[in-house]
């Protein structure tokens, strides 16, 4: 945003503070900054659910305040937001019980192909699931300096008074998360249309049990991480390595589903396709000419979830 938009909003305000029209104007403003709300929570939790509960929250919270002398409003909203995630970021901490190794971020899908895809979009913007992944590595804290500093240019004035530490502290604590984000994250793919190349050539070597055509398309030290949630825990594990993970393809390849070919987070992903509903999703994270991480979701509370339509399913191929 603009400094001109942040000052025309500015006026605007005013304007509707003294007319009277408070409460229908912070409604009309909230709803014009709750896609960017959304995608700051979204970046903060890793969960869809979660990140509504906070945006959510961040509402009633501007219509239980007098915000009459807030000036960029857009920045007083993002502020609570953050606080509200630095919250539910440290009570589930506190609570967790399925081990961190395991999890997998809620994705945002889209079956590929298909038109409309700005609410994905606002959503996943440069962040893919590797990036969520190491995001919740990340302490509390450390993850909402890196958060609102780095991918949403917060000051760490502002940041400070929410992690209550001083701006100093602050930088060190996004310092220390830009470094390990930077360490853990893979260099950049392809364009899109080469990331589902490859996505597709590990899906037709893994149904026609091409070892040597698997082992041309996985870096050697890829990792693929599933996570069957609490109904399917035995299917949760992290596995190393191209030759580990073309076992694990080759195996699972044996059982015939339906694939559609969908976009998760931006990247090249699959929705297996069993009977007619969906079962799980992997998305492939893919630097340079091959494939670095797989990722498996096979929760299936959270793949209901996902809202695949009956349309949706019919496309997948067999």
């Amino acid at each position: 945003m603009t400094g001109r938009e942040r000052g025309d909003r500015r006026v605007d305000h005013e304007t509707a503070v003294g007319q009277g029209l408070d409460k229908e104007f912070l409604a009309r403003r909230f709803d014009a900054d709750r896609g960017h709300l959304r995608a700051v929570a979204y970046r903060m939790l890793g969960s869809l659910s979660e990140a509504e509960d906070a945006v959510q929250e961040a509402w009633f919270k501007l219509s239980r305040s007098d915000v009459s002398g807030v000036e960029n409003l857009s920045g007083w909203l993002t502020t609570v937001v953050g606080r509200v995630c630095l919250d539910m970021l440290r009570s589930r901490g506190s609570r967790r019980e399925d081990p961190l190794e395991y999890y997998v971020p809620d994705p945002v899908v889209r079956v590929a192909d298909t038109t409309d895809p700005e609410h994905a979009a606002e959503l996943t913007e440069s962040v893919g699931l590797a990036l969520l992944v190491v995001l919740d590595t990340l302490g509390p804290a450390e993850r909402l300096a890196f958060v609102l500093h780095d991918m949403f240019a917060v000051s760490f004035d502002e940041i400070a008074k929410i992690v209550d530490r001083t701006p100093a502290a602050t930088r060190q604590l996004a310092s220390r998360a830009r470094r390990r984000v930077q360490d853990a994250t893979p260099a950049p793919g392809p364009d899109a249309r080469r990331q589902r190349e490859i996505a597709d050539a590990f899906l037709a070597a893994a149904h026609g049990g091409d070892f040597e055509g698997l082992l041309a398309v996985l870096d050697p030290d890829v990792v693929l991480r599933a996570d069957g949630g609490r109904t399917l825990a035995a299917v949760s594990r992290v596995v190393r390595g191209a030759e580990a993970v073309i076992t694990q393809a080759l195996t699972y390849a044996k059982f015939r589903t339906g694939a559609l070919r969908v976009v998760a987070n931006g990247q090249p992903a699959v929705l297996s396709v069993v009977e007619g509903r969906p079962d799980s999703l992997m998305t492939f994270t893919i630097s340079g000419d091959r494939i670095v991480a797989l990722h498996v979701l096979a929760d299936p509370e959270r793949i209901a979830a996902l809202g695949f339509t009956e349309e949706d399913l019919a496309r997948a191929t067999y």
